[in-house]
């Protein structure tokens, strides 16, 4: 089947205490973004790859893009007012039946393994969200104060969020709603049921200073066979 990664790099660096944001920091000598785009290219020969950016960081999106190896399998396109509307953009660009993976721009240590996983489910089962186990003990707030739940039931979402084309592009024709926190809680609403598989516990969302030098580590060690 035809395969459109909607890469959503939106993000700023107010978190990360920088002016640049998230994904165009260096790591190794390379933005974030750049790993992100090259991890989808090793995914599939025929993966294609839209990327969806602020306006004003179109250019800076375009010398990344350059610099990959196969820069003809990715295009641009203008995000919206929230991660909502971006994606809906990125999705305007897809015309055939496909499996479509919506990802952030700044989840730089996927892996190629991952995207074929999540294609493989989503084929199988309509759609394939990664998703970890919760390691840490987890309470959550009530009217009366806290208490702690089964951590062994909770599950930490990540992307590539990964449809059928036609699920996604349907139920992103749907109004905005504060709920939708994510693709899987916009395609739900459908009345779709949500298929999670096993996700990457290095495919982390950098968003703080610490996450830039695991995100060092991590690249290093891929990088020494380890």
């Amino acid at each position: 089947m035809e395969k459109y990664a909607v890469v959503v790099a939106g993000g700023s660096g107010l978190r990360m205490g920088t002016t640049i944001p998230k994904q165009f920091l260096l790591v190794r000598d390379k933005p974030l973004l750049w790993y992100t785009l090259n991890a989808f290219l090793d995914s599939f020969p025929d993966m294609q790859i839209i990327l969806v950016l602020p306006e004003q960081h179109i250019q800076t999106g375009q010398d990344i893009l350059r610099s990959t190896y196969d820069p003809d399998r990715i295009w641009m396109t203008v995000g919206g007012e929230t991660r909502f509307h971006s994606v809906r953009n990125g999705l305007q660009h897809i015309k055939k039946h496909s499996i479509v993976f919506v990802h952030d721009g700044v989840r730089c240590l996927l892996t190629p393994q991952l995207i074929r996983r999540c294609y493989d489910a989503a084929v199988d089962k309509g759609n394939a969200i990664p998703a970890t186990t919760a390691v840490d003990t987890i309470r959550i707030e009530t009217v009366n104060g806290n208490e702690q739940i089964d951590r062994n039931k909770v599950r930490i979402i990540q992307t590539p969020q990964t449809f059928f084309s036609d699920i996604i592009i349907n139920a992103f024709e749907q109004d905005f709603h504060e709920s939708f926190t994510d693709e899987a809680s916009v395609v739900e609403r459908l009345g779709v049921k949500i298929n999670l598989i096993e996700g990457e516990s290095s495919n982390i969302k950098i968003t703080r200073p610490l996450d830039l030098l695991i995100a060092e580590k991590v690249l290093e060690e891929r990088e020494m066979g380890l």
